[in-house]
């Protein structure tokens, strides 16, 4: 039968409870008996002070909706061809492992971290022993910085390929159908896991490889052409290179400034800012007490347009918020304090966290231009340093109470907090640039203007969050994503600064494996 098609604005025990959406459609006449129903889209939309729930749905006799995933992949491996390297296993590198073996050719997956079992223990050491492996941490190793985050799937970047499809590609490795539909979906750090599992068996049993513990740490080039890599004492061959390493592989960066393949990129720096869970429900909500048994953890989204004495006007966003979340400890080297959220799949935590951030442009840290092409990993560097001297040079990290850092007070006591390793009460103006601490101030003020009770000295700030996004580009051609000098490297993902986030990262990494693989040594 034809699809009968439907908008519906519900009430939340409605749209969010299956049980009670499907009594409704019944109670409607809407479905009839061998009917089922499937949702194309949910969204929440909690601007007046009744919470509703939008729907858009189809109806026929399909048993259930997952008819509609259709990655149905042909991979082509009687035969591999060319070998391509990918230097990074997070979603970028997967991905384009994945593409790669669709079209032929055998990806060689290398990932300086461990697999995500064996990556677990080091999480452990850096939440319970301050011990920060280099190469393992909650940025390296298998599936990358997602990995251990909330899995937060939306994007904004639809031009880069089908967001549908690496949707269908996560449902067929374990994500549940729900990413389909929700408007904001996402996965959660329990689940996750278990899907990187599934796409790396997935990259093995077609015939591709993946060497974990194995840092790249030179290219192989001849003339104006990558001819491989070096990992240790071993050389690694390949007709093309991607290059997916992440947003936090300083030596990487290094290696490309020394060999002329780099350059500067704005990104954002400031804190994650800490609330109970409830008081952004009530917020979000407009509910005096709880949000009842159906809706979901409230999250929120917020900007501010700043302006310090001379210098120019610059935006303060929050940055992937995790509601009923946790701030975890994501360093990738001793001596270094960073800050980050992620949320189990349910977002039962009682604690609401969000990175805010000042946007940094490279005219605001002219004093590092002597650095070159790494000015703004030098300048996040040294944030992230003084941070770790000022916490008590552990991975204790500093902070400070809300209303207390906005009005310039040393907090005497700090809240409970979801942050593991513990926090010190520190005044967070010495720990941020001056100008960096002055445009938070300006913005937490005006976003307590925009959420009646966000400003409060019932939450915390903890620093710092500044790995929001790569601080260098790695510059590639806009129709072939190959550096414009070095033949056959293909900068991708995060780290060369063409995404910024999951879904974004795995569009990239198969939008770079179809030119690598169809790439002419």
């Amino acid at each position: 039968m034809t699809p009968k098609t439907y908008r519906l604005t519900l009430a939340p025990e409605v749209g969010l409870d299956p049980e009670h959406l499907e009594q409704y459609l019944r109670q409607k006449r809407l479905l009839s008996e061998g009917q089922y129903y499937h949702i194309g889209r949910r969204s929440i939309d909690a601007r007046g002070k009744r919470v509703k729930v939008d729907l858009s749905l189809a109806i026929d006799d399909r048993p259930n909706s997952i008819d509609y995933v259709e990655y149905d992949p042909n991979f082509r491996t009687s035969d591999l061809g060319k070998r391509v390297i990918i230097v990074g296993a997070g979603p970028a590198g997967m991905f384009a492992a994945l593409q790669a073996l669709e079209m032929g050719a055998k990806p060689i997956v290398l990932e300086r971290g461990k697999d995500v079992q064996a990556r677990r223990r080091d999480l452990a050491a850096i939440n319970k022993e301050h011990i920060v492996n280099p190469d393992s941490n909650y940025c390296f190793g298998e599936g990358g910085a997602g990995t251990y985050s909330d899995g937060k799937l939306y994007t904004r970047a639809k031009k880069r390929g089908s967001v549908r499809r690496v949707f269908e590609i996560l449902v067929a490795h374990g994500a549940t159908s729900d990413i389909l539909f929700e408007s904001h979906p996402h996965i959660g750090t329990n689940k996750l896991p278990k899907i990187v599992t599934a796409l790396r068996e997935t990259i093995l049993d077609q015939g591709g490889e993946i060497h974990f513990g194995t840092k790249v740490t030179d290219f192989l080039i001849e003339g104006d052409r990558i001819k491989g890599v070096v990992a240790g004492q071993e050389k690694i061959l390949g007709e093309s290179v991607i290059l997916a390493t992440g947003h936090s592989a300083r030596d990487i960066f290094t290696l490309c400034d020394r060999l002329g393949l780099v350059e500067a990129k704005p990104f954002a720096l400031g804190v994650r800012v800490e609330h109970s869970q409830k008081l952004i429900d009530q917020i979000q909500y407009h509910c005096e007490t709880d949000r009842g048994p159906y809706l979901p953890a409230a999250s929120y989204s917020l900007v501010a347009q700043t302006k310090v004495k001379r210098a120019p006007q610059r935006g303060v966003f929050s940055f992937c918020m995790c509601p009923g979340g946790f701030i975890v400890p994501a360093a990738t080297h001793p001596g270094e304090i960073v800050v980050n959220g992620m949320s189990p799949s349910r977002r039962d935590s009682k604690y609401a966290n969000s990175g805010i951030v000042a946007a940094i442009e490279l005219e605001d840290i002219s004093e590092y231009a002597k650095h070159g092409s790494l000015a703004a990993m030098q300048f996040q560097k040294e944030v992230e340093q003084r941070a770790w001297e000022l916490g008590g040079r552990t991975q204790v990290a500093p902070a400070q109470r809300l209303s207390d850092f906005v009005s310039r007070k040393v907090s005497g006591t700090l809240l409970p907090t979801s942050y593991q390793p513990g926090l010190a009460s520190v005044d967070m103006w010495e720990v941020l640039p001056r100008p960096v601490a002055q445009r938070l101030q300006q913005a937490f003020i005006s976003f307590g203007r925009q959420m009646k009770g966000y400003l409060t000295q019932e939450a915390q700030i903890v620093g710092v969050e500044s790995r929001t996004s790569s601080p260098v580009r790695i510059p590639r051609e806009r129709d072939t994503c190959e550096h414009p000098t070095l033949k056959g490297l293909f900068p991708c993902g995060e780290g060369p600064g063409y995404a910024g986030g999951i879904v974004s990262a795995a569009m990239d990494g198969e939008r770079c494996a179809k030119h690598a693989v169809a790439h002419r040594a």
